[in-house]
């Protein structure tokens, strides 16, 4: 297979990076395999492809339908840093009047985050807005989840520089730092990110908080909010 991706979550924004061949056999498979596990958690996609080497028919076509099922969702999928391959080929074909496509992948990342959140999931009211940071994309989902079920609208991300992209486009109530982060409250890292929103509280998880029992965890998590909340 000559296709490498990268993919993470940006706060509401599912971010894949694409190196090589964009074709068919394993590497639509592939790419298909990752944007579907993008969308259980959002219909905002983008693809940096700034290193596509080549795009065939069926490439196209699989970019092409994910655009049509995202937008049905509410949502989209946007093109990033197009290498001049790329650019030419959607000029030729006439589809850069369909796919919204950005200088850098942090342009797509803020278009997203500048427009309204999508609903909520049922029966969930979006309330105070928290960014979580931490290094374990498994760790980001369980945090994900548990906020968004007690109330919250949540942020999340694995890396430092969006966690920075998030809080330029978005204003937030909480911070909370996991035990994987590599900047804790400490470090000029995690002041900086204090320095983006001054308001916001600022939580700390402990090493034992990924080790410990989930619901225990989650309680816990929730105390500590509340009493940054009223400190």
């Amino acid at each position: 297979m000559s296709l490498s991706l990268d993919s993470r979550h940006c706060g509401r924004v599912f971010v894949i990076k694409c190196a090589g061949r964009i074709v068919t056999g394993e590497e639509i498979t592939t790419l298909e395999a990752c944007i579907n596990r993008g969308l259980l958690e959002s219909s905002r996609i983008v693809v940096q492809a700034g290193e596509v080497t080549r795009v065939d028919s069926s490439g196209m076509g699989l970019l092409v339908r994910f655009l049509s099922h995202s937008r049905n969702r509410g949502g989209d999928l946007r093109l990033a840093a197009a290498s001049p391959f790329l650019i030419n080929l959607l000029q030729m074909t006439k589809l850069t009047t369909i796919f919204r496509i950005y200088d850098s992948e942090e342009e797509a990342i803020v278009s997203f985050l500048k427009e309204p959140a999508l609903s909520q999931p049922v029966g969930v009211k979006a309330g105070p807005v928290v960014l979580f940071v931490d290094q374990s994309p498994d760790l980001c989902a369980f945090v994900r989840t548990l906020l968004q079920h007690h109330g919250y609208e949540v942020l999340s991300t694995c890396r430092m520089h969006d966690a920075k992209t998030l809080l330029s486009a978005s204003k937030v109530d909480y911070i909370v730092l996991g035990p994987d982060s590599s900047f804790r409250a400490a470090d000029s890292a995690a002041a900086s990110l204090r320095s983006l929103a001054p308001k916001a509280s600022t939580v700390l998880l402990q090493k034992d908080f990924k080790h410990g029992d989930a619901e225990e965890a989650g309680l816990e998590l929730l105390r500590l909010m509340q009493h940054g909340a009223n400190s």
